[in-house]
């Protein structure tokens, strides 16, 4: 239900692309989301289905096979998939993360290496930065990585909250290889690890990397949340992010960076939760009676519908911005921390909105809001909580603006 003001912005590409994913969102993924909901099932048809339409390539090299679209485009298409279901969209999103960290900083063997196979889904990345005690401090990081005399890397330590962690391919893991450093984030470095997809106990070539059981959620369920235990896992030196040259000790500012992508990421996915929670809220306001008439004609759910549009429209608006930024060179880091804050939090918003307007019947999970009511709180955590968000925008206004 996007305003005319905001197709008007789009590309005629932009427009084709965004009807195919609403059209596959509306014929396969909303209709059978609840069902992988209840059973926190992989949604293996729909992900194939994915790889048919290109959805893993859309932001790798036409050289590479993909598609070689943009930021704002590939922000759009996220928002489709997750007005569908956020967890479809956490499919690719991890996976985009990880190609762009190719895209910009890997070396040109790394490149031809992954990205062809990235492009058409066969070879799916996962994204690992957080730890059990982390948190929101990434220079707490304590997994390591150190360089053995045949010139491999050991890596020790175990990762949290790795979406993807058990059928993903490949990884990109921040570790730490430099202790001594001070400051502590010029001694971390990005490596691309690779693993069995869907093995929970890797062996030969991959051995010492484990996956234990997938983290069990309220919400966003049907994409594995894992953890990740590196145990003498080795790696050659050519899996260092950019080669060790140029990459080594470099991973900080890499996964900032990918970081800022991100958020963008997760603003789209909040605008898309927000965008469904809207229709159904709409829809059922005409729908249901009360006192005599259509509550939708009661002034204070017109209120309420009022309050939920206008959020998503703002949310919208601030999403493609931080996006068109990004693309354009610019920098963004404030444009991505708005757009991720405030969507995040109008996808809360209208979540908890939309069950109020459908009453003890929202409460109930013959309903699709009770599903996005349990999603909706994940986006207020993920890429970086709320205050998190709050805090970097503080600081990095400061800094922009100095007088």
């Amino acid at each position: 239900m996007a305003t005319a003001a905001s197709l008007n912005e789009l590309t005629d590409e932009q427009r084709a692309i965004c009807e195919m994913v609403r059209q596959f969102a509306d014929e396969q993924i909303i209709p059978n989301a609840g069902h992988y909901d209840h059973e926190d099932e992989f949604p293996e048809p729909i992900v194939e289905q994915m790889k048919e339409l290109g959805l893993f390539g859309v932001t790798i090299p036409e050289e590479y096979g993909g598609m070689g679209l943009d930021l704002a485009t590939y922000a759009m298409i996220v928002e489709e998939l997750s007005r569908g279901w956020i967890s479809i969209s956490g499919i690719v999103n991890t996976h985009f993360i990880g190609s762009y960290l190719l895209i910009k900083f890997g070396t040109d063997a790394q490149k031809q290496r992954y990205l062809p196979r990235m492009a058409t889904g066969e070879l799916r990345a996962a994204f690992s930065l957080s730890e059990p005690e982390l948190g929101s401090d990434v220079q707490a990081i304590k997994t390591s990585a150190r360089r053995l005399d045949d010139g491999n890397y050991e890596i020790n330590g175990t990762k949290m909250w790795v979406t993807n962690g058990l059928r993903a391919g490949l990884v990109f893991v921040l570790v730490r290889t430099d202790p001594a450093a001070e400051p502590k984030y010029r001694g971390m470095t990005c490596l691309i690890c690779e693993k069995q997809p869907g093995v929970a106990e890797n062996t030969g070539e991959y051995a010492g990397l484990n996956v234990p059981p997938q983290i069990k959620k309220m919400g966003y369920k049907g994409v594995e949340s894992t953890e990740l235990v590196f145990d003498g896992y080795r790696t050659p030196a050519a899996s260092v992010l950019g080669g060790e040259q140029a990459g080594l000790n470099k991973g900080f500012s890499q996964m900032m960076d990918a970081l800022e992508l991100g958020r963008v990421n997760v603003a789209a996915r909040g605008v898309g939760l927000a965008q469904r929670a809207l229709e159904l809220a709409l829809r059922y306001a005409q729908e249901r009676h009360a006192f005599g008439r259509p509550i939708a004609q009661h002034q204070a759910i017109q209120f309420k519908l009022a309050d939920m549009a206008t959020q998503v429209e703002a949310a919208r608006l601030l999403t493609r911005q931080a996006a068109r930024m990004k693309d354009a060179g610019e920098r963004s880091d404030i444009e991505a921390g708005m757009a991720k804050l405030f969507a995040s939090e109008t996808g809360r918003f209208c979540a908890e909105e939309c069950l109020r307007i459908h009453g003890g019947y929202g409460y109930s999970k013959e309903y699709e809001i009770e599903r996005i009511y349990r999603d909706a709180p994940l986006l207020l955590i993920g890429e970086g909580t709320s205050e998190i968000q709050r805090m970097v925008i503080g600081r990095k206004l400061l800094q922009r603006y100095k007088i």
